[in-house]
């Protein structure tokens, strides 16, 4: 063993023992080591950060941009209404979705097919009051599980098509993959649904979304060619439910109507007053086609600028819309701003939005030119409410992202387009089409995630130029003289699927494929079984978040430490491994 091929297994050694104790930040310890290894020589300093724009990286930068459009859009909205139900129990609602990106991922890249169904999942655990780290890993597992079924469905299955063409003379086709991905494809998935979301640890920290948010007397009005004129008010109760919203009433010609307002037949410029939080009112309005209150001068805002954002404050004692309505201090034309909702510690409110004389301890819902935000609430004298990002729903371009995003996975899919460049340009296309405000464009992407790839990708390009792979690849011949054929795969599954777990598995599937070859010649059998195994084994990085993109792609979003993917990651790989063989020596006999 050389000298840099000691220096490099111990860095590996150093940062997966530190990353484990959790003491410090993964980002920090992932970026340290590429540091010591650039001054101890094993890293050369022109690679130092080419990491930082390998495609693995890009692709979990642009994924993170392109879901944040998704939502934006309206797209998961549309979805989450059609499919998903948050009053599914958790594990039915993981049933579901792993179904779900299982059949997506066989069809589509699955980092793709993570990328569409991810924001659907946060929205349906923020509907449900949990936390989206109880069902995100899940999901991460289960579009991995479903990428093993197809030729396209994940890199691994290519390469291992490739190596076959240029060994044997001819590839592996389209659902050669099928037979033996598959069988591990739906244990892995009834594991997940059935056992596997119950290893992953709750924390003390995490709380319901909803606890914190405050829910909002508000008004959203009927537009002028809405499909819904003509409609009972009872008909929207359904959408209501699914959105979490409370329909308390209706107004019509400046007048509240009691008594059988459910049954009153929708007009032009009726306005439903409603009780929700900010995120559940605007997934109603997409989801209805309702407007706000001031629909015109939305239409305006948007027109003038770069759009419009949601801000809430607190209205002090020494605001001047104490005892004043929102209309009569010219909020709107003085200030370019509509009063959206009202949050008066569960008290009524009778009158119209506008129109209701405010009070101090009053939190306000209003929506604002993008970036003015600071300006509206030192006019008010009111204070501003902790930041949570909350974003007006741009659902009048749901089919131009959905159409966008679908046109880039396709044209990926078919090789028309290498994926980080397919998602660049949707990239583009969200921000030039206002989907995606410019000046949010960076505020999505999770920095700490691309430092830790930036910084671990070098280093195992590292371990492979010293030699460090080839070396490990000569113990595992050696290993395995003289045993069984069925072992020999069984310890070339573990290893690849321990290789894979460090390394990018694209590179993981480089080194294992020609082992698995130079394996089946030795013992004299046909290479088929041996490269089914790789290529089952090098998709199974269940566990760590740097072995799969999907994995990483979670890590910040599901609030995830290192050591939280083995807890649910080491049972799975080695369910993978117990139903692989058998299947592999039924499908691809030796």
């Amino acid at each position: 063993m050389s000298t840099d091929q000691i220096i490099l297994f111990s860095l590996f050694g150093a940062v997966f023992g530190l990353l484990l104790w959790g003491r410090f930040r993964y980002d920090i310890v992932a970026f340290s080591a590429l540091m010591i290894g650039v001054v101890l020589g094993v890293v050369p300093s022109a690679d130092a950060f080419s990491g930082f724009g390998h495609p693995a990286t890009l692709v979990v930068a642009l994924v993170l941009v392109v879901s944040a459009g998704l939502v934006r859009s309206g797209a998961v909205f549309l979805i989450t209404r059609t499919l998903v139900d948050a009053s599914r129990s958790l594990g039915s609602h993981i049933a579901l979705m792993g179904a779900i990106g299982g059949v997506l991922s066989a069809f589509m890249n699955n980092v793709a097919a993570l990328a569409l169904l991810m924001p659907v999942d946060i929205q349906t655990a923020r509907k449900a009051g949990r936390s989206p780290g109880l069902s995100l890993m899940p999901l991460s597992f289960a579009t991995i599980l479903g990428g093993m079924v197809t030729l396209i469905g994940t890199p691994p299955n290519i390469i291992i098509a490739a190596i076959r063409q240029d060994s044997l003379g001819e590839p592996f086709r389209m659902f050669d993959f099928a037979p033996v991905g598959g069988v591990a494809a739906i244990a892995g998935l009834l594991f997940v649904a059935l056992v596997g979301w119950r290893l992953i640890p709750a924390r003390e920290d995490e709380k319901s979304v909803s606890e914190e948010v405050s829910q909002y007397i508000a008004e959203l009005t009927v537009p002028t060619e809405s499909k819904l004129i003509g409609q009972r008010l009872g008909a929207l109760e359904e959408d209501a439910e699914k959105a979490d919203v409370a329909i308390i009433g209706l107004i019509r010609d400046g007048r509240r109507r009691y008594g059988r307002a459910r049954n009153s037949a929708l007009q032009a410029e009726d306005a439903l007053v409603l009780e929700a939080t900010p995120d559940a009112l605007d997934e109603f309005r997409a989801a209805s086609g309702l407007a706000v209150a001031e629909a015109k001068r939305e239409d305006q805002l948007k027109a003038a600028g770069e759009g419009v954002e949601i801000i809430e404050v607190v209205v002090t004692d020494q605001s001047r819309l104490i005892g004043r309505t929102a209309q009569s201090v010219g909020l709107s034309w003085r200030q370019s701003t509509i009063l959206m909702g009202i949050s008066r510690g569960g008290q009524k409110i009778t009158k119209q939005i506008r129109k209701t004389p405010i009070r101090a301890g009053d939190i306000l819902l209003l929506l604002v030119p993008r970036d003015t935000g600071a300006d509206v609430t030192q006019w008010l004298g009111a204070l501003p409410l902790a930041e949570r990002g909350l974003a007006v729903t741009a659902d009048d371009k749901v089919w131009l992202a959905i159409g966008l995003f679908v046109g880039a996975v396709a044209a990926a899919s078919v090789g028309l387009l290498y994926l980080p460049v397919a998602l660049g340009l949707v990239v583009v296309a969200f921000v030039l089409s206002k989907i995606v405000p410019l000046s949010e464009l960076y505020t999505h992407i999770e920095w700490p995630v691309i430092v830790l790839l930036g910084s671990m990708i070098p280093l195992g390009a590292a371990l492979e130029s010293s030699g460090g792979t080839e070396l490990i690849a000569g113990w595992l011949v050696t290993l395995t003289n003289g045993m069984p054929a069925w072992a020999v795969l069984t310890v070339l599954m573990v290893v690849t699927m321990s290789l894979s777990d460090v390394l990018n598995n694209t590179a993981t599937t480089i080194v294992a494929a020609p082992v698995g070859i130079q394996m089946a010649q030795t013992l004299g059998v046909s290479p088929d079984p041996f490269l089914m195994a790789v290529a089952v084994a090098a998709s199974s990085a269940f566990l760590t978040p740097i072995g799969h993109k999907n994995n990483t792609l979670i890590l910040g979003p599901g609030g995830y430490s290192f050591g939280d993917y083995w807890r649910i990651g080491l049972p799975l790989e080695v369910i993978v491994v117990a139903v692989s063989i058998p299947a592999i020596l039924v499908f691809w006999p030796l």
